[in-house]
């Protein structure tokens, strides 16, 4: 066993006294001297009645070999657990924890690290393979579902243990058989708190337990096969992921039937899959199918339907359906809050997409008001270093990015990307999309070169993660070819935005939204380089595809509405009035419906149709889509449309 060890004369002579306590505690209270042995298998700190209570629960629902009638006395009651710890304070060996306002379950007591080295070294000379696993059981009995009142509360109080046995599993000291259950919650743990790698380790030690145990379709071993497919689309393995969510859902399929809720949840994964994987006509049918029989089965309230309800929400949010996705959003943080209560982490997860809702829609302060809501209660309950709180800080981010306040953003971006280097290291996919964000607002700040470094390190990091076409590189690749523009490196330009569209249409093909955004960027490149009939091939080949596709909605899709607004700079330079003055129009309704009559971009383009009837024949308007401007005093299209919207 893994302790400090106790060499010197002062620490062997604690030894002794310790031992002759211990001859003393047997004879006055056995259970008191089996769990003195026992907390070696446990971390030092904070050992409670519940812990083991729940453990032994457990042992005798398993058929657990381990002699625990001892176990079973000492859990008897709390007066019986108690009275044997007690036994262990007045000998100074244990100390009671102080209480904690946030605690779950009764007080928990501790021993100092000397103690516990002396427990491990010496009482347990011997590894004890039944002490181990009965801890173990313990540990996992303990793990809520993050469904569970409060479960991240209970959840920070097992974590020290569970790490023990995480550590205990990888080194090959405790054998799996028989308890893969327990090595899957360990890694359920894991997962929530923010570790892949270790959950990782802990789901496929447990996968190879099962398939050996119960065989490759029983349904625990397909639940832990989701799981995996949950870890690895995590970490950006997007083909392991989709290969272990098929072969999850073929099999409860098979073994539970297709409306069963346990393959609805397999369903909903791979819906969440495909969104990633950009394929979203694939990602609705999935919701759609997992919602409509979740609510058969569940009914519209049940949390496990309002997870899928907030699913589509995001998917919606993602094909410019703005006002679906609010409706789904809505809908799922009144469930939550009624259900779960206004502070639970599936509420304020809700409530970090209804901020990027409003981000999206121009509605900034009450984006703002999201973000903040959400970020405190995260803080709460996970903790300010917890991936999930991260990921609010940095869509916090990219809200002050967009209401200029680029020294608060520049706070939180730096914030998240230090959370994300400790918590995930420095070339996981979020501190690299962190890293990517960075190098945005450093190109908004004109510190050019700053972005260019943070662009090089992304791209870098993800060409090793996820392979040199994967479309969260080439977004990157996007990013890095705008860069080079706005630093006019034309050609450096031109050969990322080539390698971004070829990429995009290799792996998505021609019509996608993505692959539509590179030629889109494309033609930017050929505006710059006065090539302006290539320019206005790429932005009409734009604006057909997105018009093609059933799942976006021209008129409230920004990517669509930038290159309408691009084509209109491009008519207006080639001094296409009328032509410049349809697109601009066309872009200012869309813009007011997603963002406000009087948001920014509106009266941009209010700014840019006046100066077209100002001087239409000398007219040559900026590139809108790197340049935003203030609004002129003369808003009258801005309040005709405000007129209609307040209708």
């Amino acid at each position: 066993m893994t302790s400090p060890q106790l060499t010197s004369y002062e620490d062997r002579s604690l030894y002794t006294t310790w031992q002759l306590s211990l001859d003393q505690i047997e004879r006055e209270n056995t259970l008191s001297a089996k769990l003195l042995k026992l907390w070696a298998y446990f971390d030092r700190q904070d050992v409670w009645f519940e812990l083991l209570q729940h453990g032994s629960y457990e042992l005798l629902q398993h058929g657990s070999s381990t002699d625990n009638d001892w176990m079973q006395r000492l859990i008897e009651d709390e007066l019986n657990f108690n009275g044997a710890v007690r036994v262990l304070c007045n000998y100074g060996l244990v100390d009671p924890e102080l209480p904690f306002h946030d605690r779950s379950g009764s007080g928990g007591y501790s021993m100092h690290s000397c103690v516990h080295s002396w427990t491990a070294s010496v009482l347990n000379r011997e590894w004890d393979e039944g002490l181990a696993k009965l801890a173990l059981i313990c540990v996992a009995s303990d793990v809520p579902n993050d469904n569970d009142k409060d479960w991240w509360i209970l959840q920070r109080r097992v974590l020290q243990h569970a790490a023990r046995h995480e550590r205990f599993i990888r080194e090959g000291k405790v054998k799996v058989e028989g308890v893969e259950w327990a090595v899957h919650c360990l890694g359920l743990l894991c997962y929530n708190q923010g570790k892949l790698a270790e959950a990782e380790a802990m789901y496929t030690r447990a996968l190879q337990g099962k398939e050996e145990a119960l065989g490759p379709n029983h349904t625990s071993t397909l639940d832990t096969v989701n799981n995996l497919g949950i870890i690895y689309r995590q970490q950006g393995k997007l083909a392991e992921a989709e290969a272990m969510y098929i072969r999850a859902l073929q099999g409860k399929e098979e073994a539970l039937g297709p409306n069963h809720t346990s393959t609805l949840d397999t369903v909903n994964n791979l819906g969440i899959l495909y969104h990633q994987q950009d394929k979203l006509a694939e990602a609705e049918a999935m919701h759609i199918r997992a919602l409509q029989g979740k609510e058969e089965a569940l009914g519209p309230n049940h949390t496990s339907t309002l997870g899928t309800v907030n699913n589509l929400g995001w998917l919606y949010n993602q094909q410019g359906k703005l006002a679906e996705a609010e409706a789904m959003y809505t809908r799922a943080l009144q469930g939550y809050e009624e259900a779960l209560g206004p502070n639970h982490t599936s509420t304020l997860q809700t409530v970090n997409n209804l901020g990027w809702l409003y981000s999206e829609q121009g509605k900034l302060a009450e984006a703002e008001a999201m973000y903040i809501r959400a970020l405190q209660g995260k803080e709460e309950a996970l903790g300010p270093n917890h991936t999930s709180t991260l990921l609010t800080v940095r869509n916090l981010g990219n809200l002050y990015s967009d209401q200029g306040k680029l020294a608060e953003a520049e706070a939180m971006y730096i914030r998240a990307l230090q959370g994300y280097e400790e918590a995930l290291g420095p070339n996981h996919i979020s501190t690299l999309r962190t890293v990517r964000n960075l190098g945005n607002l450093y190109s908004h700040q004109g510190k050019l070169a700053e972005a260019e470094a943070m662009y090089i390190r992304a791209l870098q990091g993800k060409e090793e993660a996820l392979g040199p076409n994967h479309t969260s590189t080439l977004k990157t690749v996007l990013h890095l070819g705008n860069m080079y523009r706005l630093q006019h490196k034309l050609a450096e330009a031109e050969t990322m935005a080539r390698r971004a569209l070829n990429g995009y249409e290799d792996a998505l093909g021609p019509k996608h939204s993505s692959t539509l955004q590179a030629v889109n960027n494309l033609g930017r490149l050929f505006a710059d380089q006065g090539k302006l009939a290539e320019a206005e091939t790429m932005y009409t080949r734009t604006l057909q595809g997105y018009e093609s596709l059933d799942s976006v909605n021209v008129s409230s899709y920004t990517p669509a509405l930038n290159t309408i607004s691009n084509l209109g700079d491009l008519f207006s330079k080639t001094k296409q009035t009328d032509k410049a003055k349809a697109m601009y129009t066309r872009a200012l309704s869309g813009f007011a419906a997603v963002q406000g009559p009087l948001s920014d971009r509106c009266q941009d383009l209010e700014r840019r149709l006046k100066a077209l009837d100002v001087a239409p024949a000398e007219s040559d308007v900026p590139n809108m889509g790197s340049t935003e401007t203030g609004a002129g005093e003369s808003k009258p299209l801005v309040r005709k449309l405000l007129r209609k919207f307040r209708r």
